[in-house]
C-alpha cells in the first residue's frame, strides 16, 4: 500500500509513519524542505507548489500537520497564521488528488473536536458544529475537502481530542510542574477534557484508511471523557504527586486572552462513529492511558 501522510514530522505523524512502515507500507512523506531520499517529496502549500505526478495512483492519503492552537495569544495575526496552516495545505493536497488520472481510494484529513464548542452533556458526530473560533476553524479546515470530495475521493475527518504523549502537546507540557507537585486544576474543574491516548488515535489513522464505511467526520477521542479536575487529579496519581492548586480562570485570561476561553470550556465528546464501525481502544480509561504514556 503506498500511502502519502503530509505533517510527518509532528508528533502524530512520526507514529502514524512508523505504524505504517511497520506494517509494510510504503510511505511518502510530505516535507517542507530538500527531500532527502525517494520516500520525501517536496511541497509548499503557501505557494501551491505540490508535484501531482507523484501523488498519481497513490492508495491513500493522511493530512495531518497545522500550528499549534495552544502557542501564544490568539492575536488577528496568530488566528490567520492558525487557519492558513490547516486550510491552504488542505485545499492544496484535496485539488491536487483531484486532478489525478489515477486518484487515491481515501483521503484522511486531521480536524478537531474543537468543532463542537462549549456544550453541556455529551456528544458525537450528530452534534452541529459549535460556536468559537476553534469552531469556525475546524468547520473551515473540514470544507477544504470539498474538492477531493467531489471528486469521488472518500474523506474522512478524523476529529481528534487532546492526545496524550510525552513527545509533545498538552501532556509533555504539564508534565514539568505536576512533577513538581506544582499541578494545578484549570477554572473550576467541570469543564469537559476529550481525550486519546497517541496509540489509539495512531490506531484509529489506520482504521480509517481501510474501513469504508467512515465517511465525513469520526470522533478521535476515548470513548471516557472527563473533566479538568479529574484529568488533573489522574495526572497527579500516575506521578505520585499531590494537586493542590487551582488556576482561576480569571488569572489564565490575563496570562493567555483568549485562548484561555478553549481550556475552560469544551464538550464531552465520544467516538460513535469509530465505535459503530468496530474499532476497539486499547486504551480506553485514563489511568491506563496515563500509565502507558508514562511508561
Amino acid at each position: 500500500m503506498n500511502i502519502v501522510v503530509s505533517g510527518a514530522s509532528g508528533m502524530m505523524g512520526r507514529s502514524l509513519c512508523k505504524s505504517l512502515a511497520a506494517a509494510g507500507a510504503r510511505v511518502l512523506r510530505l516535507v517542507r524542505r530538500p527531500p532527502v531520499g525517494d520516500d520525501e517529496l517536496a511541497w509548499d502549500p503557501s505557494r501551491g507548489s505540490l508535484d501531482g505526478a507523484r501523488l498519481d495512483g497513490v492508495d491513500a492519503v493522511v493530512n495531518l500537520g497545522g500550528a499549534n492552537v495552544g502557542e501564544g495569544r490568539w492575536t488577528a495575526a496568530r488566528k490567520r497564521e492558525l487557519v492558513d496552516s490547516r486550510v491552504v495545505p488542505t485545499a492544496l493536497l484535496a485539488s491536487t488528488l483531484a486532478a489525478c488520472a489515477t486518484r487515491p481510494r481515501v483521503f484522511v484529513c486531521a480536524s478537531a473536536v474543537g468543532w463542537y464548542g462549549a456544550r453541556a452533556g455529551v456528544v458525537d458526530e450528530s452534534a452541529p458544529r459549535g460556536d468559537g473560533f476553534l469552531a469556525e476553524l475546524a468547520a473551515e479546515w473540514e470544507a477544504a475537502a470539498d474538492p477531493a470530495r467531489a471528486a469521488g475521493i472518500r474523506v474522512a475527518h478524523a476529529r481528534l481530542g487532546v492526545v496524550l504523549s510525552t513527545e509533545g502537546g498538552a501532556l509533555a507540557k504539564m508534565l514539568p510542574p505536576f512533577r513538581l507537585g506544582l499541578g494545578a486544576v484549570v477554572g473550576d474543574g467541570t469543564a469537559p477534557f476529550s481525550w486519546v491516548a497517541l496509540d489509539d488515535a495512531v490506531a484509529a489513522l489506520r482504521f480509517a484508511l481501510d474501513c469504508e464505511t467512515l465517511r465525513g467526520p469520526f470522533n478521535v477521542t476515548s470513548p471516557e471523557p472527563t473533566t479538568q479536575r479529574d484529568f488533573a487529579v489522574a495526572l497527579g496519581r500516575a506521578l505520585r504527586r499531590p494537586v493542590l492548586f487551582r488556576m482561576p480562570g480569571a488569572l489564565l485570561r490575563l496570562a493567555v486572552g483568549e485562548l484561555a476561553e478553549s481550556m475552560l470550556s469544551g464538550a464531552a465528546v465520544v467516538p460513535t462513529q469509530l465505535l459503530a464501525a468496530g474499532f476497539r481502544f486499547q486504551y480506553p480509561s485514563l489511568t491506563g492511558a496515563l500509565e502507558h504514556a508514562l511508561g
